[in-house]
């Protein structure tokens, strides 16, 4: 999120207030995702939950063929980065957002 910074500073003090009510909504747990890839990785679950269907319906009709050797490592790297990168993601789309607002009003 430290990308986000900068995009930050261009918003007043209730634009603040709604985008970190907003993305405490928005944004996806570590600890919902490690328990999805834990428990339902072979599914794709932990996909599904941060949005990414492709990679979700892919591991859903081809995990179970790797032995378990795909979700193991796609859970490491998921949750090792891409939970982050999906926050900030989403944190640029309110951002985004309320920057149109701005402009319109």
């Amino acid at each position: 999120m430290s990308q986000n910074i900068h995009l930050k500073q261009n918003l007043d003090q209730q634009q603040q207030a709604i985008l970190a009510s907003e993305f405490d909504k928005r944004k996806k747990s570590k600890v919902v995702t490690f328990l999805l890839w834990f428990f339902l990785g072979t599914f794709g679950a932990h996909r599904f939950y941060t949005g990414q269907t492709g990679y979700a319906i892919a591991m859903l009709l081809l995990g179970w063929a790797t032995l378990g050797i795909w979700p193991f490592i796609d859970g490491i790297v998921c949750l090792v980065s891409k939970v982050d990168s999906i926050n900030e993601e989403i944190e640029r789309d309110i951002i985004a957002q309320l920057s149109t607002i701005n402009k319109a009003g």
